[in-house]
């Protein structure tokens, strides 16, 4: 599996961190972040990561800002984005499990590292359940297709 990550200038180091920790995992690991601690604005690098996902150049996303909030904002304005922010690792199963979420965006600032490579683990581990959630996952885009093509 092709894993997009992206960060702002406040998670660097955590970037870093994780894209080591999903290759040792065996995943393939593209960089659509910022490499310097130097002020930077995250919809950038959200709406790269949000891109690459939508296109099918990767298949997942990792977003990382302070809080993790910011940037998924910015991944969810990309048509085709499914993207949640989780502070722990039962949101980020489910958010697959029942979502069918494509990017998983926490906070630098929120959270150490430890939590966030078991919150990547388990996102990137849980497959999407399907049935009743599939009809719930489809009314999500129906209300994206309403809303992009005003």
């Amino acid at each position: 599996m092709k894993i997009g990550i992206a960060n702002d200038h406040s998670a660097v180091e955590m970037k870093n961190q994780i894209k080591a920790y999903l290759e040792s995992l065996g995943y393939e690991v593209v960089n659509y972040g910022c490499d310097t601690t130097e002020s930077v604005d995250y919809p950038i690098y959200g709406e790269k990561v949000a891109n690459a996902v939508a296109s099918g150049e990767v298949d997942r996303g990792v977003a990382i800002c302070g809080t993790g909030v910011g940037i998924g904002l910015a991944c969810n304005k990309v048509r085709g984005i499914r993207a949640c922010t989780c502070s722990e690792p039962y949101s980020a199963e489910y958010s697959r499990r029942h979502n069918n979420a494509n990017i998983i965006t926490f906070g630098a600032r929120v959270i150490g590292i430890e939590t966030a490579k078991q919150i990547v683990k388990v996102f990137m581990e849980t497959e999407f359940e399907g049935g009743r959630h599939q009809r719930r996952v489809d009314e999500l885009m129906d209300i994206e297709k309403r809303n992009c093509e005003k």
